[in-house]
Protein backbone atom coordinates (compact mmCIF):
# COMPACT_ATOMS: atom_id res chain seq x y z
CA UNK A 1 0.00 0.00 0.00
CA UNK A 2 3.15 2.43 0.08
CA UNK A 3 4.07 3.09 -3.09
CA UNK A 4 3.90 6.26 -5.55
CA UNK A 5 0.92 7.31 -6.68
CA UNK A 6 -1.03 9.89 -8.54
CA UNK A 7 -4.31 11.45 -8.34
CA UNK A 8 -6.23 14.16 -10.97
CA UNK A 9 -8.16 16.92 -9.79
CA UNK A 10 -10.37 17.37 -12.89
CA UNK A 11 -10.93 20.93 -13.67
CA UNK A 12 -10.58 20.83 -17.08
CA UNK A 13 -7.38 23.46 -18.46
CA UNK A 14 -7.16 23.92 -14.59
CA UNK A 15 -6.95 20.55 -13.76
CA UNK A 16 -3.85 19.52 -11.75
CA UNK A 17 -2.27 16.32 -10.18
CA UNK A 18 -1.46 15.43 -6.87
CA UNK A 19 1.81 13.28 -6.05
CA UNK A 20 1.61 10.44 -2.94
CA UNK A 21 4.45 8.51 -1.67
CA UNK A 22 7.94 8.63 -0.31
CA UNK A 23 10.54 10.57 -1.45
CA UNK A 24 9.07 12.90 -3.62
CA UNK A 25 11.26 15.78 -1.77
CA UNK A 26 14.20 14.60 -3.59
CA UNK A 27 12.37 14.11 -6.98
CA UNK A 28 10.54 17.82 -6.78
CA UNK A 29 12.30 19.38 -9.38
CA UNK A 30 11.48 16.96 -11.70
CA UNK A 31 7.69 16.63 -10.78
CA UNK A 32 7.72 20.83 -10.36
CA UNK A 33 9.70 21.15 -13.96
CA UNK A 34 7.09 20.30 -16.29
CA UNK A 35 3.44 21.68 -14.28
CA UNK A 36 5.70 25.56 -14.24
CA UNK A 37 6.15 28.30 -16.93
CA UNK A 38 9.04 29.51 -15.48
CA UNK A 39 12.55 28.37 -14.39
CA UNK A 40 12.50 30.35 -11.38
CA UNK A 41 10.44 30.14 -8.42
CA UNK A 42 9.67 31.31 -4.63
CA UNK A 43 9.40 28.94 -1.87
CA UNK A 44 7.59 29.75 0.57
CA UNK A 45 7.71 28.25 4.01
CA UNK A 46 8.36 28.76 8.10
CA UNK A 47 11.50 28.84 10.75
CA UNK A 48 10.09 25.08 11.56
CA UNK A 49 9.86 23.53 8.09
CA UNK A 50 12.94 25.35 6.89
CA UNK A 51 15.05 23.39 9.35
CA UNK A 52 13.75 20.03 8.44
CA UNK A 53 13.28 20.38 4.27
CA UNK A 54 14.02 23.35 2.88
CA UNK A 55 17.54 22.24 1.77
CA UNK A 56 16.22 19.13 0.28
CA UNK A 57 13.97 20.88 -1.80
CA UNK A 58 16.78 23.65 -2.60
CA UNK A 59 18.67 20.81 -3.78
CA UNK A 60 15.51 19.05 -6.08
CA UNK A 61 15.49 22.40 -7.53
CA UNK A 62 19.21 23.12 -8.16
CA UNK A 63 19.37 19.83 -9.81
CA UNK A 64 16.65 20.69 -12.39
CA UNK A 65 17.65 23.68 -12.73
CA UNK A 66 15.07 26.05 -11.01
CA UNK A 67 16.35 29.35 -9.52
CA UNK A 68 14.62 29.81 -6.58
CA UNK A 69 14.06 32.50 -4.03
CA UNK A 70 13.54 31.53 -0.03
CA UNK A 71 11.47 33.14 1.90
CA UNK A 72 11.10 32.33 5.87
CA UNK A 73 7.98 33.04 7.72
CA UNK A 74 7.34 32.66 11.56
CA UNK A 75 5.65 29.25 12.08
CA UNK A 76 1.63 29.01 13.74
CA UNK A 77 -1.64 30.20 13.12
CA UNK A 78 -0.83 33.90 13.88
CA UNK A 79 1.19 33.75 10.67
CA UNK A 80 -2.41 33.82 8.53
CA UNK A 81 -3.32 37.63 9.37
CA UNK A 82 -3.33 40.73 7.20
CA UNK A 83 -0.13 41.95 8.52
CA UNK A 84 2.31 38.44 7.45
CA UNK A 85 0.42 38.75 4.31
CA UNK A 86 1.03 42.37 3.66
CA UNK A 87 4.96 41.21 4.21
CA UNK A 88 4.88 38.07 1.89
CA UNK A 89 3.14 39.82 -1.23
CA UNK A 90 5.93 43.17 -0.79
CA UNK A 91 9.12 40.72 -0.28
CA UNK A 92 7.73 38.31 -3.90
CA UNK A 93 7.10 41.88 -5.35
CA UNK A 94 10.69 43.51 -4.03
CA UNK A 95 12.21 40.15 -6.35
CA UNK A 96 11.31 41.48 -9.32
CA UNK A 97 9.03 38.78 -10.33
CA UNK A 98 6.82 37.85 -13.25
CA UNK A 99 3.12 36.18 -13.92
CA UNK A 100 4.78 33.04 -14.91
CA UNK A 101 7.06 33.10 -11.70
CA UNK A 102 5.51 30.45 -9.26
CA UNK A 103 5.50 30.21 -5.45
CA UNK A 104 6.22 27.11 -3.69
CA UNK A 105 4.29 26.59 -0.57
CA UNK A 106 6.53 23.92 1.59
CA UNK A 107 4.67 23.62 5.01
CA UNK A 108 1.35 23.24 6.75
CA UNK A 109 -2.23 24.45 6.25
CA UNK A 110 -1.11 28.22 7.47
CA UNK A 111 1.87 28.39 4.69
CA UNK A 112 -0.20 26.72 2.45
CA UNK A 113 -3.27 28.97 2.94
CA UNK A 114 -1.46 32.07 2.91
CA UNK A 115 0.91 31.36 -0.01
CA UNK A 116 -2.13 30.15 -1.92
CA UNK A 117 -3.69 33.73 -1.23
CA UNK A 118 -0.96 35.71 -1.90
CA UNK A 119 -0.49 33.69 -5.71
CA UNK A 120 -4.80 34.56 -5.83
CA UNK A 121 -3.60 38.47 -5.38
CA UNK A 122 -0.31 38.91 -6.61
CA UNK A 123 -0.21 40.48 -10.43
CA UNK A 124 -3.43 39.44 -10.58
CA UNK A 125 -3.16 36.26 -10.32
CA UNK A 126 0.11 33.17 -10.15
CA UNK A 127 0.72 29.83 -10.40
CA UNK A 128 1.63 27.52 -7.25
CA UNK A 129 2.56 24.52 -6.30
CA UNK A 130 1.62 23.09 -2.95
CA UNK A 131 4.47 20.51 -1.17
CA UNK A 132 2.04 19.76 2.14
CA UNK A 133 4.66 18.45 5.22
CA UNK A 134 1.39 17.55 7.94
CA UNK A 135 -0.96 15.20 7.75
CA UNK A 136 -3.94 17.81 7.99
CA UNK A 137 -2.66 19.69 4.96
CA UNK A 138 -1.37 16.60 2.78
CA UNK A 139 -5.04 15.12 2.96
CA UNK A 140 -7.14 18.00 3.24
CA UNK A 141 -5.83 21.98 2.60
CA UNK A 142 -3.46 21.40 -0.09
CA UNK A 143 -5.55 20.53 -2.51
CA UNK A 144 -8.90 21.99 -3.59
CA UNK A 145 -7.92 25.83 -4.24
CA UNK A 146 -9.43 27.43 -0.91
CA UNK A 147 -6.84 29.96 0.21
CA UNK A 148 -7.49 32.36 2.59
CA UNK A 149 -6.11 34.49 5.89
CA UNK A 150 -8.12 35.01 9.26
CA UNK A 151 -9.04 38.02 10.75
CA UNK A 152 -9.96 38.81 14.35
CA UNK A 153 -13.66 38.14 12.98
CA UNK A 154 -13.19 34.85 11.90
CA UNK A 155 -11.12 32.34 10.24
CA UNK A 156 -10.30 32.39 6.42
CA UNK A 157 -13.07 35.40 5.92
CA UNK A 158 -10.18 36.98 3.52
CA UNK A 159 -9.38 34.64 0.93
CA UNK A 160 -10.02 33.49 -2.93
CA UNK A 161 -10.39 30.30 -4.96
CA UNK A 162 -6.87 29.68 -6.80
CA UNK A 163 -6.06 26.14 -7.47
CA UNK A 164 -2.34 25.08 -7.39
CA UNK A 165 -0.77 23.68 -10.41
CA UNK A 166 0.44 20.91 -8.82
CA UNK A 167 0.71 18.95 -4.84
CA UNK A 168 3.07 16.91 -3.89
CA UNK A 169 2.69 15.13 -0.84
CA UNK A 170 5.66 13.11 0.72
CA UNK A 171 5.08 10.91 3.00
CA UNK A 172 8.28 10.82 4.54
CA UNK A 173 7.52 14.29 5.99
CA UNK A 174 5.17 12.99 8.44
CA UNK A 175 7.70 11.20 10.53
CA UNK A 176 8.56 14.80 11.89
CA UNK A 177 5.57 15.60 13.02
CA UNK A 178 4.23 16.12 16.82
CA UNK A 179 2.38 13.68 17.40
CA UNK A 180 -0.47 15.59 18.96
CA UNK A 181 -0.18 17.66 15.12
CA UNK A 182 -0.55 13.87 13.85
CA UNK A 183 -3.58 13.55 15.73
CA UNK A 184 -4.56 16.69 14.38
CA UNK A 185 -4.23 16.02 10.90
CA UNK A 186 -6.28 12.46 11.42
CA UNK A 187 -9.71 14.03 12.33
CA UNK A 188 -9.48 15.57 8.62
CA UNK A 189 -9.42 12.00 7.65
CA UNK A 190 -11.94 10.65 9.77
CA UNK A 191 -13.89 13.06 8.23
CA UNK A 192 -13.67 11.74 4.59
CA UNK A 193 -15.22 8.56 6.19
CA UNK A 194 -17.84 10.07 8.19
CA UNK A 195 -18.93 12.17 5.41
CA UNK A 196 -18.40 9.78 2.41
CA UNK A 197 -17.28 6.19 2.72
CA UNK A 198 -18.49 4.08 5.65
CA UNK A 199 -16.24 1.46 4.63
CA UNK A 200 -13.22 3.70 4.64
CA UNK A 201 -14.57 4.60 8.38
CA UNK A 202 -14.51 0.81 9.27
CA UNK A 203 -11.11 0.54 8.01
CA UNK A 204 -9.90 3.75 10.17
CA UNK A 205 -11.48 2.13 13.22
CA UNK A 206 -9.18 -1.14 12.36
CA UNK A 207 -6.22 0.67 11.11
CA UNK A 208 -6.31 4.22 12.80
CA UNK A 209 -3.89 3.54 15.67
CA UNK A 210 -1.47 1.96 13.76
CA UNK A 211 -1.46 4.93 11.61
CA UNK A 212 -1.22 7.09 14.35
CA UNK A 213 1.55 4.76 15.73
CA UNK A 214 3.86 5.08 12.31
CA UNK A 215 2.60 2.38 10.20
CA UNK A 216 3.82 4.44 6.80
CA UNK A 217 1.72 1.91 4.51
CA UNK A 218 -1.26 2.53 6.62
CA UNK A 219 -0.54 6.79 6.49
CA UNK A 220 -0.17 6.29 2.88
CA UNK A 221 -3.27 4.32 2.17
CA UNK A 222 -5.60 7.00 4.32
CA UNK A 223 -4.00 9.95 2.36
CA UNK A 224 -4.94 8.44 -1.20
CA UNK A 225 -8.06 7.48 -0.09
CA UNK A 226 -8.57 10.61 1.65
CA UNK A 227 -7.38 12.97 -1.34
CA UNK A 228 -9.39 10.52 -3.87
CA UNK A 229 -12.33 11.57 -2.01
CA UNK A 230 -11.71 15.01 -1.84
CA UNK A 231 -10.12 15.39 -5.64
CA UNK A 232 -14.05 13.96 -6.59
CA UNK A 233 -15.78 16.10 -5.01
CA UNK A 234 -14.01 19.17 -5.86
CA UNK A 235 -14.33 18.54 -9.34
CA UNK A 236 -17.86 18.02 -9.23
CA UNK A 237 -18.16 21.59 -7.00
CA UNK A 238 -15.25 23.63 -6.96
CA UNK A 239 -16.71 26.53 -5.67
CA UNK A 240 -18.90 24.80 -3.05
CA UNK A 241 -22.20 25.61 -3.93
CA UNK A 242 -23.13 22.29 -3.90
CA UNK A 243 -21.84 18.70 -2.89
CA UNK A 244 -18.03 20.46 -1.24
CA UNK A 245 -19.96 22.12 1.03
CA UNK A 246 -20.19 18.25 2.85
CA UNK A 247 -16.33 18.81 3.34
CA UNK A 248 -17.13 21.45 6.17
CA UNK A 249 -18.52 18.64 8.31
CA UNK A 250 -17.41 19.83 11.72
CA UNK A 251 -16.08 23.16 10.41
CA UNK A 252 -19.51 25.07 11.74
CA UNK A 253 -18.58 24.77 15.73
CA UNK A 254 -15.00 24.19 14.52
CA UNK A 255 -14.63 27.15 13.31
CA UNK A 256 -16.64 29.09 16.15
CA UNK A 257 -13.94 27.22 18.89
CA UNK A 258 -10.74 28.65 17.07
CA UNK A 259 -12.08 32.11 17.05
CA UNK A 260 -13.00 31.55 20.95
CA UNK A 261 -10.15 30.10 21.26
CA UNK A 262 -7.73 32.87 19.82
CA UNK A 263 -6.29 30.50 16.68
CA UNK A 264 -3.72 29.10 18.77
CA UNK A 265 -2.32 26.32 21.08
CA UNK A 266 -5.59 25.76 22.74
CA UNK A 267 -6.91 24.45 20.12
CA UNK A 268 -5.31 23.53 16.72
CA UNK A 269 -7.74 23.46 13.00
CA UNK A 270 -7.90 19.94 13.21
CA UNK A 271 -8.77 19.30 17.03
CA UNK A 272 -11.80 21.89 16.97
CA UNK A 273 -13.19 19.83 13.83
CA UNK A 274 -12.90 16.52 15.57
CA UNK A 275 -14.89 18.45 18.43
CA UNK A 276 -17.23 20.13 16.14
CA UNK A 277 -17.58 16.46 14.28
CA UNK A 278 -18.72 15.34 17.81
CA UNK A 279 -20.86 18.18 18.21
CA UNK A 280 -22.80 17.81 14.87
CA UNK A 281 -23.52 14.26 15.76
CA UNK A 282 -24.77 15.13 19.30
CA UNK A 283 -27.07 17.94 17.92
CA UNK A 284 -28.16 15.55 15.01
CA UNK A 285 -29.11 12.69 17.19
CA UNK A 286 -30.82 15.11 19.47
CA UNK A 287 -33.08 16.54 16.69
CA UNK A 288 -33.96 13.05 15.67
CA UNK A 289 -31.81 13.01 12.75
CA UNK A 290 -29.12 10.27 13.34
CA UNK A 291 -29.14 6.52 15.41
CA UNK A 292 -27.48 7.62 19.01
CA UNK A 293 -25.68 4.43 18.01
CA UNK A 294 -24.18 6.12 15.12
CA UNK A 295 -23.42 9.17 17.09
CA UNK A 296 -21.94 6.94 19.46
CA UNK A 297 -19.52 5.39 17.37
CA UNK A 298 -18.16 8.09 15.79
CA UNK A 299 -17.24 9.98 19.03
CA UNK A 300 -15.83 6.57 20.43
CA UNK A 301 -13.53 6.80 17.97
CA UNK A 302 -12.41 10.44 17.86
CA UNK A 303 -11.57 9.65 21.06
CA UNK A 304 -9.85 6.45 20.96
CA UNK A 305 -7.45 8.61 18.03
CA UNK A 306 -6.95 10.89 21.58
CA UNK A 307 -9.00 13.83 19.96
CA UNK A 308 -11.28 16.19 21.67
CA UNK A 309 -14.54 15.12 21.68
CA UNK A 310 -16.94 17.42 24.60
CA UNK A 311 -16.50 20.93 25.03
CA UNK A 312 -15.22 19.86 28.79
CA UNK A 313 -11.71 20.45 27.18
CA UNK A 314 -12.26 23.79 27.21
CA UNK A 315 -11.87 26.28 30.27
CA UNK A 316 -15.57 27.16 31.16
CA UNK A 317 -15.35 30.72 30.24
CA UNK A 318 -14.61 29.48 26.18
CA UNK A 319 -17.98 27.11 26.48
CA UNK A 320 -20.10 30.87 26.17
CA UNK A 321 -23.10 29.50 24.33
CA UNK A 322 -23.75 33.01 24.08
CA UNK A 323 -19.92 33.90 22.27
CA UNK A 324 -20.10 30.76 20.47
CA UNK A 325 -22.88 30.92 18.25
CA UNK A 326 -21.98 35.01 17.67
CA UNK A 327 -18.75 33.37 16.32
CA UNK A 328 -21.17 31.11 14.27
CA UNK A 329 -22.91 33.81 12.74
CA UNK A 330 -20.33 35.31 10.96
CA UNK A 331 -19.27 32.20 9.52
CA UNK A 332 -18.71 32.96 5.39
CA UNK A 333 -21.46 29.88 5.05
CA UNK A 334 -24.45 32.02 7.04
CA UNK A 335 -27.17 32.05 4.65
CA UNK A 336 -29.81 34.79 5.23
CA UNK A 337 -29.10 35.21 8.71
CA UNK A 338 -29.22 31.09 9.28
CA UNK A 339 -26.12 29.02 10.30
CA UNK A 340 -25.30 26.72 7.83
CA UNK A 341 -24.49 22.99 9.32
CA UNK A 342 -23.36 19.91 8.22
CA UNK A 343 -25.49 17.03 9.98
CA UNK A 344 -25.07 13.50 9.98
CA UNK A 345 -27.71 11.03 9.46
CA UNK A 346 -25.64 7.80 9.89
CA UNK A 347 -21.98 6.70 8.99
CA UNK A 348 -21.04 8.22 5.62
CA UNK A 349 -24.18 10.43 5.20
CA UNK A 350 -24.40 13.81 5.83
CA UNK A 351 -26.53 16.35 4.60
CA UNK A 352 -27.24 20.40 4.51
CA UNK A 353 -28.78 22.89 6.41
CA UNK A 354 -29.86 26.04 7.52
CA UNK A 355 -32.99 25.32 9.21
CA UNK A 356 -32.10 24.95 13.00
CA UNK A 357 -32.90 27.71 14.79
CA UNK A 358 -30.51 29.82 16.46
CA UNK A 359 -32.71 29.72 19.80
CA UNK A 360 -31.93 25.38 19.22
CA UNK A 361 -28.30 26.18 18.75
CA UNK A 362 -28.27 28.24 21.66
CA UNK A 363 -30.21 25.68 23.89
CA UNK A 364 -27.35 22.93 22.83
CA UNK A 365 -24.42 24.97 22.94
CA UNK A 366 -26.02 25.68 26.99
CA UNK A 367 -26.32 22.02 27.00
CA UNK A 368 -23.35 20.80 25.29
CA UNK A 369 -20.80 23.46 27.52
CA UNK A 370 -22.58 22.17 31.05
CA UNK A 371 -21.63 18.31 30.61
Amino acid sequence: MSGESALRVALDERGYDIHIGAGLLARAGDLIAPAIRHRRAVIVTDETVAKLYLRQLAAALDRAAIAHHEIILPPGEGTKDFAHYARLCETVLALGIERATPLIALGGGVIGDLTGFAAATLLRGLDYVQVPTTLLAQVDSAVGGKTAIDTPQGKNLVGAFHQPVLVLADIDTLATLPARELRAGYAEIVKYGLVREPAFFAWLEANGAALLAGDAAARAYAVRTSLGIKAHVVASDERETGERQILNFGHSFGHALEAETGFGATLLHGEAVALGMCLAYDLSARLGHCAVPDADRAKRHIAAAGLPSTLSVLPAERRDPAALLGHMRKDKKVRGGRVTLILPRAIGEVFVTQEVAPETLLDFLAAAGAQ
